[in-house]
């Protein structure tokens, strides 16, 4: 990766629906060349999904989850993000060994899901945090 694909990523992480026209004028490049880089990465895995980011009203949720010391963190993490509520799941260092960022319906729907993940034979705790207000960044 070089600065031109990561500018071209800069402003696809804002609105992936951005036209590779805009793009193209907003990195200084031609459309062909954002096309062609944005195929790139891709098919190389650096561009893993475009996604929707929603204002649903529904109540938001980081929640931290600790796995045992002998578990594979990265099955652990793909069960959870096979979720549909589960928008994230990041794999961190600290306390805890992953953090989803859920999108419920209601806080009866996370606390579900929660008791859903606090039910999995892996998991040793979470914590929960509700997200109040979100910007892009």
């Amino acid at each position: 990766m070089d600065d031109l694909d990561r500018a071209i990523l800069n402003v696809l992480r804002r609105d992936a629906r951005t036209p590779y026209t805009e793009i193209a004028d907003r990195v200084g490049t031609s459309e062909g060349t954002v096309r062609n880089r944005v195929d790139r990465m891709s098919e190389d895995g650096i561009i893993e999904r475009f996604t929707v980011t929603t204002r649903t009203g529904n109540v938001k949720a980081m929640v931290e989850t600790s796995v045992d010391m002998n578990v594979d963190t990265s099955e652990v993490s793909s069960t959870l993000a096979e979720w549909e509520e589960v928008d994230f799941v990041w794999q961190v260092s600290g306390e805890e060994d992953i953090v989803l960022i859920v999108d419920c319906v209601d806080t009866r729907a996370v606390n579900e899901l929660i008791s859903r993940a606090r039910e999995l034979p892996e998991v040793e705790g979470t914590k929960t945090r509700l997200i109040l207000d979100e910007r892009l960044g």
